[in-house]
């Protein structure tokens, strides 16, 4: 029994591996194409922020790009992910992207690289940030993490690492001293480092953590939200300010009618999603508010950009 018990440890540590960072040798994954744009197409690239792994965001948002390819004339969209936070930070605040779905914070950031906000991603009160812990551990108060070790996503996922930091924060921990923080790259290798025991507590937030729980239900009931934080607006929908508004319109008629018509429903369910709806630079005003005190009272978010 003990010799298949340290097999099933290795059998999940290499999961682990495989729905965490990927290898920085690896560089960006990108789907194939088997028919080619003509000379006369202009293509955009749409830059979704890491809320999975690579090949898992492709498999949930690769149906959205090829609906909205079928109904546009004379341009195609071209998916793209990044292997972590940090990749997809450095394209998106250099203007690589024509497109973007980010997170909260890098929205805001976007706004001072050349973007505007013109949409997001509906569903405000799934924006918060969970921390799981497992069953058996018996973590009763907040208190119970000093001198352990917490996992999290990345350090600028704002949802699933900000949000559960400044709730650590405000419930007595100090996030710099009295705690171990651990990036380990993905929503789902946060979940897995807790079950796996790596750490006493992993945070992530309910999108992911729901999609992991009917994946893997021998695994997430192991596990149990043992807090819950705040809420902010949901990622935007951001155009860089050189992209026509013609083809914007476009994109907004599209894509904030998914949820009238069963098509567009069947895309946005595996996002975990209800819909997609308009949004403008004032709607992220509560998260500007929110990064302001965050770095003031708990941690530096990144450098300048």
């Amino acid at each position: 029994m003990r010799v298949r018990k340290v097999l099933q440890k290795c059998i999940l540590l290499v999961t682990l591996t495989l729905f965490g960072c990927q290898d920085e040798r690896q560089g960006e994954y990108t789907p194939l194409f088997s028919d080619t744009p003509t000379q006369h197409t202009q293509r955009y690239i749409f830059g979704v922020h890491p809320l999975h792994n690579p090949e898992r965001l492709f498999a949930i948002y690769q149906p959205l790009v090829d609906y909205l390819n079928l109904h546009l004339h004379g341009v195609r969209i071209i998916l793209e992910a990044s292997r972590n936070y940090a990749a997809y930070d450095k394209k998106l605040f250099a203007g690589y992207f024509h497109m973007a779905l980010p997170n909260p914070y890098q929205t805001v950031t976007a706004l001072e690289k050349g973007y505007r906000v013109f949409g997001k991603m509906g569903d405000d009160h799934n924006f918060r940030g969970i921390l799981l812990v497992r069953k058996d551990k018996n973590i009763r108060h907040v208190t119970d993490l000093k001198g352990q070790v917490v996992s999290y996503p990345a350090p600028t996922a704002l949802a699933a690492t900000m949000l559960p930091q400044w709730f650590l924060h405000t419930h007595g921990v100090d996030v710099l001293r009295d705690i171990q923080n651990r990036y380990v790259g993905s929503q789902e290798s946060s979940i897995m480092n807790v079950y796996l025991g790596e750490s006493i507590a992993g945070a992530t937030w309910p999108p992911p953590w729901r999609a992991f729980a009917k994946e893997r239900p021998e695994i997430a009931q192991e596990l149990e939200v043992k807090w819950s934080t705040m809420e902010l607006p949901n990622n935007g929908l951001v155009m860089r300010d050189d992209v026509p508004a013609a083809f914007e319109q476009q994109i907004a008629l599209l894509i904030f009618a998914l949820h009238t018509h069963a098509e567009g429903k069947a895309i946005l369910a595996p996002m975990e999603l209800s819909r997609f709806e308009p949004a403008v630079a004032e709607t992220y005003r509560p998260v500007q508010a929110f990064l302001q005190r965050f770095e003031a009272e708990v941690r530096p978010i990144r450098e300048s950009p």
